[in-house]
């Protein structure tokens, strides 16, 4: 009696190159998101300014718990010092957005590029304004284990993470990258963001709603840029010019 042949077994790369592209995202969602977004960084901006006691209390004690694990525990500090001054630093994300920029300009991508420099460079310019305009101090310690400069609201670390991460994503995700890739780095955006949220307080040198609000506001800010590049700066590619240069592997 003959026997039914059992299905051939896929690989996961075939798989990959079988589903269909991910669709493009909507531009009202993201609007909607980055104005959500900017609401509450907008509420928590307030709250700081206004000094609201619930809030102070609650960043102290937090940062005051994490301070004291920080002065007892010399070498898981100074595990968070190198995550947070070297892995995580500022200077480490924009040493990533500029390899991608130059991945962008070598395929002949310039608008696409010249959006995520901008998009970048706004997230340094809101941060470095909304410090000035704040002026909110950081926590003071007897016995610091870290030291920063400039002023504390929002986190500088927390927003240049979020923006660095969250344009990652979407690059991946415009140039159909296979899903297995994209999780991978979401999984990698989500433990950097988180990650270096929780080595400046865990430091000493913010409060937990600086990296709240630097979280908010460069996730914001990369939902408007998203939202305006598939409504204004996508029509000026010509057709299918994502459909042949897209980064498959």
């Amino acid at each position: 009696m003959p026997t039914t042949p059992h299905p051939a077994a896929r690989t996961s790369a075939v798989d990959d190159a079988r589903r269909p592209a991910p669709a493009p995202p909507r531009t009202g969602t993201l609007a909607l998101l980055c104005g959500t977004l900017f609401g509450l960084f907008g509420l928590l901006l307030t709250l700081v300014a206004l000094r609201w006691g619930p809030l102070l209390s609650l960043d102290t004690a937090l940062a005051e718990r994490l301070h004291r694990t920080a002065v007892t525990a010399p070498a898981w500090t100074h595990r968070n010092r190198v995550l947070s001054d070297w892995v995580w630093d500022p200077m480490t994300m924009r040493a990533v957005l500029a390899a991608v920029v130059w991945l962008l300009l070598r395929r002949g991508e310039r608008l696409l590029a010249v959006w995520v420099v901008a998009t970048a460079l706004l997230g340094t310019g809101l941060q470095q304004a909304v410090k000035a305009l704040v002026g909110r101090a950081r926590p003071v310690w007897p016995d610091p284990v870290d030291s920063a400069s400039f002023a504390a609201f929002p986190s500088g670390h927390a927003l240049t993470a979020m923006v660095t991460g969250a344009l990652v994503l979407w690059l991946l995700r415009l140039h159909h990258v296979p899903a297995r890739w994209r999780r991978a780095a979401g999984a990698v955006a989500a433990a950097s963001v988180v990650g270096v949220g929780f080595t400046r307080v865990f430091l000493g040198v913010h409060w937990p709603s600086d990296v709240v609000g630097g979280w908010l506001l460069g996730g914001a800010l990369v939902a408007g840029s998203v939202a305006a590049y598939h409504r204004y700066g996508a029509t000026r590619v010509r057709p299918g010019g994502a459909r042949r240069t897209g980064w498959r592997s």
